[in-house]
């Protein structure tokens, strides 16, 4: 229960935020909802004067569709061919009191209209409601909705169940209706809105005191007091809680007991109360507040849900991230794209520094939520994992990531930066760019133990990035670069070397792979600035891994002709060839198949030498 219980907490630290509106990157609306409230996709608008009679109707964009609705225990959870109707703003169906005039087999609206009704003579009525009931009670929607050339009749006078041949020779072209709705003309959503001349007026669904008023209202009829197994109090509780928990499609619930006949309780319990007894406040509060984290913060891949936040605050670092996204959120940090280097110990103190700033904004005994969902079935959504941990411990645990899963990347565009890199990179890394999403987001959930409780890094995943990093041939160069630098980051995450060239590491495997960078650059300077073909050492990479004695005759063989070439330009080269290979030792130089030391020596030497000519560069000019 503790993370329904951080979540219900999490709601009444962002009170202030309720019913406001926010925006994604896609300009898509989400908000925190008020309790006792959903969100639906509505396909028609209809506006009521203040006296209660048809205005107007628009067919609604798809952009603008998403719709804060008041909602029942019943309605939120209806399916099928039951009969629940929202309080307000529902099908056509639903509101229409002549949809039976017109072709439909059952009548909905007499529920509707009774519970509209309830709610108006109750005292928390507004004018709004009033205005919409007024004309509701008319029975004549559907009427207006035709002559506003909204809604479609067949010969019959019926409303047309889909447009066909038959209607477009009626007609002609395709109504905008049409367009929004999967199914009959019936199922389409309508929100009111009341219109006046004279004023402005907020819309209804995005009205406070429309909220407030539905709040007050169903908060009395609710009824059936029990201990809530997440707060300890009495309140009134519910057996039916939310779905649409990650976008407004979403049938899986978090909680659900509905087979009563069958093995569910298998003989421990007698109700499914006695499992989990929550109150219907703290569910709507906590479910609430996960669909609004999960539309503002959560990552979804493959219907899996990635999701940290905190209680006081809800952004915090996201484990997943890389270490420039972290570092981006301290604008001060900008200079790190101009260091050369870093050693593990002067990246994790640069870090502190950030870390620091944010944790001096939180109190001391602030906690982190760490949770992962995931649904087997449409119907079922599960907690696959969760974690709450103080935040100071979690802080510390993402230093030491970023600080020992650490090396120097180029892959975003006009970027360089030092530390671990993202996860979903780790396995576009380990498995291709084109790793299905499920492959990507079981690798997500692998590594989070490794960020979050220092464990070590599976095998499997970092053999898999260091096979593609060892075969640049088999992808494109900004493909293979991005992989090298990913492959180098994990394969130190237990080597614990430092990004800059260690001229002291007399490791096998770490001078085999000096050898091939010095082997890489050389060729790279002999060839024309316009040759973009891969050099040897690049093309025998692979086999050069496996087996490096073997293929360093070859490689050094064919360096000759470039040797010759470059005159006296690649002196420094050749010598620095000699060098390395004699601080191997003699019975090292063997066709043993090479560790992932090797790349780090190959990713080391070569940045040290690209260094080393962009210096000269800019001295001569």
């Amino acid at each position: 229960m503790s993370w329904l219980l951080n979540l219900y907490e999490t709601y009444e630290s962002n009170l202030d935020r309720v019913g406001e509106i926010e925006k994604k990157y896609n300009d898509q609306e989400f908000t925190l909802l008020p309790i006792s409230h959903t969100t639906q996709n509505a396909h028609i608008e209809v506006e009521i004067t203040e006296d209660g009679e048809f205005h107007s109707a628009t067919v609604i964009d798809k952009s603008d569709a998403s719709t804060l609705i008041p909602c029942t225990e019943d309605s939120a959870n209806r399916a099928g061919l039951k009969i629940a109707p929202y309080p307000l703003h529902d099908k056509l169906s639903y509101v229409a009191g002549d949809f039976v005039a017109y072709g439909g087999k059952i009548e909905p609206f007499t529920y509707y209209i009774k519970q509209l009704e309830a709610w108006v003579k109750s005292p928390y009525a507004n004018e709004k409601l009033k205005c919409i009931y007024t004309y509701l009670s008319k029975k004549r929607l559907i009427r207006d909705l035709v002559d506003a050339k909204i809604v479609w009749l067949d010969s019959d006078g019926h409303l047309i169940e889909k447009w066909d041949k038959k209607a477009e020779s009626m007609y002609g072209n395709k109504p905008p209706l049409f367009s929004v709705i999967s199914g009959g003309q019936e199922s389409a959503f309508v929100r009111f809105n009341v219109y006046s001349p004279d004023s402005i007026i907020t819309k209804v669904w995005k009205d406070p005191e429309m909220y407030n008023s539905f709040i007050q209202y169903y908060k009395n009829l609710l009824s059936d007091e029990d201990v809530c197994f997440v707060t300890g109090e009495t309140l009134p509780s519910t057996d039916k809680h939310a779905n649409k928990i990650r976008n407004a499609a979403d049938k899986a619930k978090l909680i659900s007991a509905n087979d009563s006949s069958g093995f569910t309780f298998r003989g421990r319990f007698n109700k499914s109360n006695e499992v989990a007894n929550i109150s219907y406040e703290v569910s709507q509060k906590a479910h609430n507040a996960l669909k609004w984290l999960i539309q503002r913060q959560g990552k979804i891949i493959d219907q899996r849900v990635f999701l940290v936040w905190e209680n006081e605050k809800v952004n915090t670092y996201d484990p997943h991230e890389d270490a420039y996204d972290l570092f981006s959120l301290d604008p001060a940090q900008s200079e790190k794209t101009e260091r050369k280097s870093y050693t593990n110990e002067e990246f994790a103190q640069q870090f502190s520094k950030v870390i620091d700033g944010y944790q001096n904004e939180l109190p001391a005994d602030s906690k982190v939520n760490i949770m992962i969902l995931d649904s087997a079935t449409t119907g079922r959504l599960a907690v696959l994992y969760y974690r709450n941990m103080n935040q100071n411990l979690y802080l510390d645990r993402l230093v030491k990531w970023h600080s020992t899963c650490i090396w120097r990347h180029c892959y975003r565009k006009g970027i360089i930066f030092f530390g671990a890199p993202a996860t979903k990179d780790i396995a576009f890394a380990a498995y291709g760019q084109k790793a299905s999403e499920k492959v990507v987001k079981g690798l997500m959930e692998r590594i989070l133990p490794c960020i979050l409780d220092d464990k070590k890094i599976p095998v499997d995943i970092v053999k898999s990035a260091f096979y593609r990093a060892s075969n640049p041939v088999a992808m494109e160069n900004w493909e293979w670069e991005k992989t090298l630098s990913i492959a180098c980051a994990l394969i130190n995450k237990k080597e614990g070397y430092n990004v800059t060239l260690d001229t002291k590491n007399f490791d096998r495997d770490y001078l085999f792979g000096r050898l091939l960078a010095i082997a890489d650059v050389l060729e790279r300077r002999a060839l024309d600035s316009d040759e973009t073909r891969s050099t040897n050492a690049i093309r025998y990479m692979n086999a050069f891994s496996q087996h490096p004695a073997r293929t360093w005759k070859t490689i050094q063989a064919s360096l000759q002709p470039y040797q010759a070439r470059l005159g006296t330009r690649g002196l420094y080269l050749s010598k620095l060839i000699d060098e390395v290979a004699s601080n191997m030792n003699f019975d090292d130089f063997n066709n043993r198949p090479l560790s992932g030391k090797y790349l780090l020596g190959f990713y080391s030497q070569r940045h040290e030498l690209w260094q080393r000519n962009t210096m000269k560069e800019e001295t001569s000019n």
